[in-house]
């Protein structure tokens, strides 16, 4: 096995579980102790883990992207994503959108929804649905919508958070909230490195009928600064790739979107998440 395949082993192994053990990488490996010690050497001068007693932990993730950064990791899955989630949107429902690359995505499907209400914090998905609202027929017809922004303190991800924000969103309810997530993990629940972002998120959770998750495999074993919710508050999570960890088994509704190209609905789902 060459040194980069063990590097992605020991990553992926620690998005199952919070820590790993020198011994029990090399017996898997078939390589020395010193080997390993060496690789995860090589991981924490990356920033990618932690140095213990005996082996490594994951690394907490305390720093947020701008939008600009995240918007070209993941494109694939979370335009897969996002179709996927906006198929659960019917007419007439009001949804909550929270900020986030992801949930940006949604933008190109919300906008075909006839009598629709959106209620976000994103300021680029209420530009983008504004900029991609379709003009009337030969009818002089449109698809009806209305897009509510929250106030609020711009934060690096573009969406508006703090008192401002959390005044407005509690005044209102939604049928949906899709919301992003920085960190999905069995324990921690759902997590964000930005501390307003998190209290925001958590209003736009308790306003809704039903709480989905959009999060590619990427999220999944991350844990970052402030938690949002536990799992036990999500209805469904929407993912390009179902989390091998059977802890997730705790998960109400589990849909994985088909990242291929396709005019047929994706023969992944596990189960549909519903509102």
């Amino acid at each position: 096995m060459l040194a980069a395949e063990r590097h992605a082993a020991i990553l992926g192994a620690l998005r199952t579980r919070p820590a790993v053990r020198v011994s029990d990488l090399s017996v898997r490996f078939g390589v020395s102790e010193m080997t390993v010690r060496r690789d995860i050497d090589v991981l924490v001068a990356a920033g990618s883990l932690h140095r213990v007693h005996g082996g490594a932990t994951r690394r907490l993730s305390a720093l947020e992207a701008g939008f600009s950064v995240n918007s070209g990791r993941q494109a694939t899955a979370k335009r897969a994503i996002a179709a996927a989630a906006a198929a659960l949107v019917l007419p007439g429902m009001t949804v909550a959108v929270t900020g986030g690359t992801t949930t940006f995505e949604l933008a190109r499907h919300l906008v075909l929804v006839d009598d629709l209400t959106v209620i976000t914090n994103s300021l680029p998905l209420a530009e983008e649905l504004h900029r991609l609202r379709p003009p009337p027929d030969a009818a002089g017809s449109a698809p009806r919508q209305q897009v509510l922004l929250t106030g609020g303190e711009r934060s690096p991800s573009e969406a508006l958070v703090g008192p401002l924000a959390i005044t407005a969103i509690r005044a209102l309810h939604a049928d949906l909230c899709f919301m992003g997530a920085h960190g999905v993990d069995a324990a921690a629940g759902i997590s964000t490195p930005n501390l307003a972002e998190a209290s925001t998120n958590q209003s736009f959770a308790g306003q809704c009928g039903s709480l989905l998750i959009l999060a590619d495999t990427t999220k999944f074993g991350v844990i970052s600064l402030a938690r949002v919710v536990g799992l036990d508050a999500v209805a469904g999570v929407v993912t390009d790739s179902p989390p091998a960890d059977p802890r997730y088994a705790a998960l109400a509704d589990l849909t994985v979107a088909s990242t291929q190209p396709s005019d047929q609905p994706s023969d992944q789902t596990i189960k549909k998440a519903t509102p």
